[in-house]
């Protein structure tokens, strides 16, 4: 079984020899775009007639395009897919439509972990152009926030602990199994009240902390994000980084969004032009995910 054309329809990152062997299933020849469309009228003539298309978290395929392009069976989302509400695609009315969305999970994790801790310890140490204290200081004792608990949020607090750190976590839902492995749940607000470092893992565009919980921060902390987009009012977050110049935030490419001419002009915002996950060895595994989305559906048919 093959669809009758594939078309990766942005940069989805995608990795040989997956990609090779994700353009034997399509029986046309696949059409494949390195760059990002600027508008629903530019996807929507690059779908064309494709039973399948493949996209990543940056192009928004909405209920207009998906009216529009009729032949649509399959959409796989390279991306991580967590809920109808924050995916890109509009799952809802792709279902009212007979399309099937297949997203992936946790193909981002590891490279994710080491990026934290690397710019933590680069903060902490003084080895780039910020230092966190005037003297160097180490992980060893320093209480760390994890807002999001999910497979990352559990990953960072493994890597935590094993620094020494004392690591707390904050979730909608109590995880009474990672307390019994010394991770110790605190409410929201007591949690930035406590932590010197706060790291959010949250579906995208999950806005978290108000001015409320920036009000109460921990001074001379770090708050960290690499979720997709910000999950913290921008105003509220601007009002912290300017009252508190002895805290730092870090931000991959993910974390800040759109908001990076505006956020460079703070000495206190650490903004990384990669997104932190995102490596060699992610796309790898992000390829091989998108790949068995696809002969498992062909399967199915």
């Amino acid at each position: 079984m093959t669809f009758k054309k594939i078309t990766v329809v942005d940069n989805c990152g995608l990795a040989s020899p997956e990609m090779e062997k994700i353009s034997l299933l399509s029986e046309k020849a696949i059409s494949i775009y390195h760059d990002f469309p600027e508008d629903e009228t530019e996807i929507i003539d690059r779908i064309g007639d494709s039973d399948c298309v493949l996209v990543s978290w940056q192009t928004k395929i909405t209920a207009e395009i998906l009216s529009a392009c009729t032949s649509l069976k399959f959409i796989g989302m390279c991306c991580s897919l967590y809920g109808e509400s924050s995916a890109n695609v509009d799952i809802a009315e792709a279902r009212k439509r007979g399309i099937e969305v297949k997203g992936v999970r946790d193909y981002g994790d590891e490279g994710t972990v080491e990026f934290i801790f690397a710019q933590i310890i680069f903060l902490l140490k003084g080895l780039g152009k910020n230092k966190w204290r005037d003297e160097n200081t180490e992980l060893t004792n320093k209480s760390i926030g994890i807002i999001g608990l999910g497979t990352l949020g559990q990953m960072v607090a493994k890597t935590a602990m094993h620094f020494g750190m004392n690591v707390f976590y904050f979730s909608r839902n109590r995880k009474y199994e990672v307390e019994n492995a010394g991770i110790s749940f605190l409410p929201l607000n007591e949690l930035m009240e406590r932590c010197d470092i706060i790291t959010t893992h949250l579906p995208k565009n999950t806005i978290l902390l108000t001015e409320l919980e920036f009000k109460v921060k921990k001074r001379n902390s770090i708050l960290i994000n690499t979720s997709l987009g910000l999950t913290c009012e921008k105003e509220a977050f601007l009002n912290w980084i300017r009252n508190d110049k002895t805290s730092f935030a870090i931000l991959d490419a993910a974390g800040f969004g759109t908001f990076a001419n505006e956020f460079s002009g703070y000495s206190n915002i650490i903004l990384a032009d990669q997104f932190a996950g995102f490596t060699s060895e992610a796309k790898k595994r992000l390829s091989q995910k998108v790949l068995l989305n696809l002969t498992t559906y062909l399967e199915k048919e």
